[in-house]
């Protein structure tokens, strides 16, 4: 764990179409987000492109890209400029015929530190995510020729994994990721000093009356308990704003992203409206916080086992 405090950021908007344009905008809330004095910076889920999963099209492979890439490429940059580490969550191709949802990790060297490729995949109705991304796994390296250009990478032993960054310790997990402990706790144990989930989960509209304050709020809940769980700060940048599907009422992305600390509690939220939240997070919180709830010392390792088999009730 790292001694000083350190300021997260976390980026909260909607996107286009347009590639370039939404990268050329997310540099620019890179560079607002560094203004307001953050260190480390998180955009949204699939940050340079609309939520392409709401069906089934082949052609809309054609928003991945390699990492690195052009929008690595201009993510290192900006964090070389403003020496910040900035988390670039993006539709990545590693290979014809693979495909994943991951989150490159840049320090503010300009650095590309590694990526995380989301683990948990889901498939409901018009998150057809499976059709799209294929799960992450213990292959997490950068494998690219252009190696001496991306310096030098952390070495990756599961699908989980932590970076030492210039400013903290951090760890990454995705959307679908959040609803899951055990990656939190995980995460927690590799040494995170916080959790960054970026995110893109919205309404069905004709479900919105009934159901909408409900599942923001175990959204939110969820979250905050694992940075009560794990005694860590969590920080979830959502994305807002109405998307179309043909043939559907699309999704309604209710944003509500926030900043937790390790008691669970909301120490920088937004609502639906486009927004660059920025909060201090500090390890010696986490510390005290940790004496006085040990719950990963009085954790019962030994008796753990059963977690690794999918289901134990009767048949």
């Amino acid at each position: 764990m790292t001694n000083a405090p350190f300021t997260v950021g976390i980026i909260q908007d909607s996107a286009t179409d347009d590639v370039k344009a939404n990268v050329e905008r997310g540099v620019e809330q890179v560079r607002e987000a560094a203004k307001r004095g953050a260190k480390i910076i998180c955009l949204k889920e699939l940050f340079n492109a609309p939520y392409f999963a709401k069906s089934q099209h082949a052609d809309r492979f054609d928003f991945a890209e390699p990492i690195p890439g052009p929008t690595t490429d201009a993510m290192q940059k900006i964090a070389k400029e403003l020496g910040v580490v900035v988390i670039v969550p993006l539709f990545e191709r590693q290979a014809a015929g693979v495909y994943r949802n991951s989150a490159a990790i840049v320090d503010a060297d300009g650095s590309l530190l590694g990526v995380y490729r989301k683990m948990h995949i889901p498939d409901d109705p018009l998150f057809n995510e499976k059709y799209y991304f294929t799960p992450g796994d213990a292959s997490h390296g950068v494998h690219d020729d252009r190696a001496d250009q991306i310096g030098r990478l952390a070495k990756q032993a599961s699908g989980f994994h932590v970076w030492k960054t210039r400013f903290a310790n951090v760890g990454v997990l995705i959307c679908w990721d959040q609803w899951y402990p055990e990656a939190a706790r995980i995460t927690s144990l590799l040494g995170a000093d916080v959790l960054f989930y970026p995110t893109a989960i919205g309404w069905h509209p004709a479900e919105k009356e009934e159901w909408g304050d409900a599942q923001v709020q175990a959204w939110r809940t969820m979250q905050r308990s694992h940075a009560i769980a794990n005694g860590i700060y969590v920080a979830s940048p959502n994305r807002i704003g109405h998307e179309d599907e043909p043939g559907t009422q699309g999704i309604t992305f209710f944003g509500h992203s926030f900043i937790s600390d390790p008691f669970g509690r909301i120490i920088a939220e937004a609502g639906t409206e486009e927004a660059i939240l920025t909060a201090t997070c500090d390890p010696k919180l986490m510390e005290t916080i940790r004496r006085n709830w040990p719950f990963l010392r009085d954790r019962r390792v030994d008796a753990y086992a059963p977690i690794l088999s999918r289901y134990l009730g009767a048949a």
